[in-house]
């Protein structure tokens, strides 16, 4: 009864609607994702200004909220509206300065490299007599390279770097979305 397609997990197999689901959203959102990220590629600029707008607006609507919620449950909490003083604050200060809010998005990626490069050296010397322990080495030597390749220029070649960053992150995502999509319909195909 439950077995419509035998090669995929037993989980997959129990919610063939979700699964459905899954492989089409999954094609139209891979192609918009590719999309954007070849666009973000060629103007890296452009995709820069994007992802402050959208970090921006994302933390004006956090602290907004957080206020209100504040507002309702607990008026004398002072951390509460701190909390949504300083989302509001910072959010209107990278909308209104605009290339410093891309310096401060190139920061945070940068100390993200290096704590994920940390984090993937401490895991590849844990794995060392695995054979897969250099596969871990190498993510950990690339995320320490873009680490330094944005310390380098920060904060005049973040500009460029935030966009082509998120315009390849976007881009890989897309890939792999549209090959889950398309495995999922060559799997129903040939069943």
């Amino acid at each position: 009864m439950w077995n419509w397609n035998n090669k995929l997990s037993p989980e997959m197999n129990l919610n063939k609607n979700l699964v459905d689901s899954f492989k089409k959203y999954a094609t139209i959102s891979g192609i918009m994702f590719i999309i954007l990220g070849i666009a973000g590629i060629i103007f890296p600029s452009f995709m820069s200004f994007t992802a402050l707008a959208f970090v921006s607006y994302l933390m004006l609507f956090a602290g907004v909220s957080s206020a209100w919620l504040t507002w309702m449950s607990n008026r004398e909490n002072w951390s509460g509206w701190l909390k949504s003083f300083l989302l509001i604050i910072v959010a209107l200060l990278m909308l209104f300065y605009p290339m410093e809010g891309i310096a401060a998005l190139g920061l945070l990626f940068a100390i993200y490299f290096f704590t994920d490069a940390f984090a993937g050296f401490g895991l590849a010397f844990s794995l060392k007599p695995q054979k897969v322990w250099w596969l871990w080495l190498f993510n950990a030597l690339t995320s320490l390279a873009l680490g330094v390749i944005f310390m380098v220029g920060w904060p005049f070649s973040s500009l460029m770097m935030v966009g082509l960053l998120v315009g390849v992150s976007l881009l890989f995502d897309g890939v792999a979305l549209l090959s889950g999509g398309i495995f999922l319909q060559n799997e129903e195909d040939e069943k």
